[in-house]
């Protein structure tokens, strides 16, 4: 084997997918987390399970001395304080890196570049907030404490995806659009099908995070989406094209939606303005993106065997019934 990574997390979603990527690169690896999902790995000899909680400072050192990481993948660091206190104890790490988000960005530009595009402020009482509306400030704040730490000279960086998609995703975004495709020979997307809403393949998410600890650079952060991006239109159509199957697409309005008492917002992935990020900087590391074809064969083929369906975010098959009766009397 290789050098040895902890992953902080390390058992749903893009953790998973990290822990997955680093044993295919020839890593130990080591997950720490309070134990509270079942885990992929439990059978696996090259993946070691430390458990604790990262709120936990003692935790957090005891994973450090247990383990004594080249590398350490933060997955899920929520809270400033979480990087703060990480990156003072991972300060001699060939690597630490901190997933931040797209949201941690503040104006709305396009596309969102790293080092021009400001971030979001966050207040002390953000910091320790733990709603939605917070959450953008608090991966800013958590970006700050990355520079900081390497000011100070912690190998600390950041890597921010947009949206991610991909097999095993428990928020079942993406799931919902699979499942009307499955299901359903007209699917209704808003607005004109155009609407574009950056998103990241999961497992170029996780080669990214590897990549980064590799060869990026201290205090830096790094964008990672799909290298091409597709509007909502073509994402129906690229499900549809996995699932080997026909599916039409029909536009709809927010007046002609207001007929199932529906609005634009209600269709999950659906953004008014674009979200691009720039990830030309994460490119120069040697990152590449999974062609889009290829993601969305392996996402829709492990939607088949999860019991997941996305219905947490459907809108409802009989409002948009309703709306697509008054499209063919147009």
């Amino acid at each position: 084997m290789g050098d040895t990574a902890l992953v902080i997390g390390g058992t749903r979603f893009i953790g998973r997918h990290t822990v997955e990527d680093l044993l295919d690169h020839d890593y130990e690896v080591a997950i720490f987390n309070r134990g509270n999902h079942e885990n992929p790995f439990a059978d696996h000899d090259d993946v070691t399970h430390v458990e604790g909680d990262r709120r936990e400072r003692m935790d957090l050192k005891t994973a450090k001395l247990s383990v004594d990481p080249d590398i350490v993948i933060d997955c899920v660091a929520y809270y400033p304080e979480d990087v703060r206190v990480a990156t003072d104890l991972f300060d001699d790490v060939d690597g630490y890196v901190y997933i931040s988000s797209g949201s941690s960005y503040a104006d709305e530009e396009i596309p969102k570049r790293e080092g021009e595009t400001a971030l979001c402020d966050c207040t002390p009482e953000q910091e320790e907030d733990d709603s939605m509306e917070t959450y953008g400030p608090r991966k800013a704040e958590g970006d700050r404490a990355i520079f900081a730490a390497a000011e100070d000279g912690a190998n600390a960086m950041a890597v921010r995806p947009c949206i991610v998609y991909g097999p095993y995703d428990y928020t079942e975004r993406l799931d919902y659009w699979v499942d009307r495709v499955l299901n359903h020979d007209r699917v209704v997307v808003p607005g004109d099908g155009q609407n574009i809403w950056h998103r990241a393949y999961v497992e170029d998410v996780a080669s990214a995070l590897r990549v980064v600890a590799e060869e990026g650079e201290a205090g830096e952060a790094y964008n990672v989406g799909d290298r091409r991006l597709v509007t909502m239109e073509e994402m129906v159509n690229l499900i549809a094209d996995a699932a080997d199957t026909t599916c039409e697409v029909v536009h709809a309005s927010d007046h002609e939606l207001s007929a199932g008492g529906l609005t634009s917002s209600d269709f999950i992935l659906y953004r008014d303005y674009p979200h691009v990020l720039d990830t030309n900087k994460l490119a120069a590391l040697g990152w590449e993106s999974t062609p889009l074809s290829e993601a969305m064969e392996r996402t829709v083929a492990e939607h088949h065997e999860s019991d997941r369906d996305g219905s947490e975010h459907d809108p409802g098959r009989e409002a948009e019934e309703r709306v697509l009766g008054v499209l063919e009397t147009v």
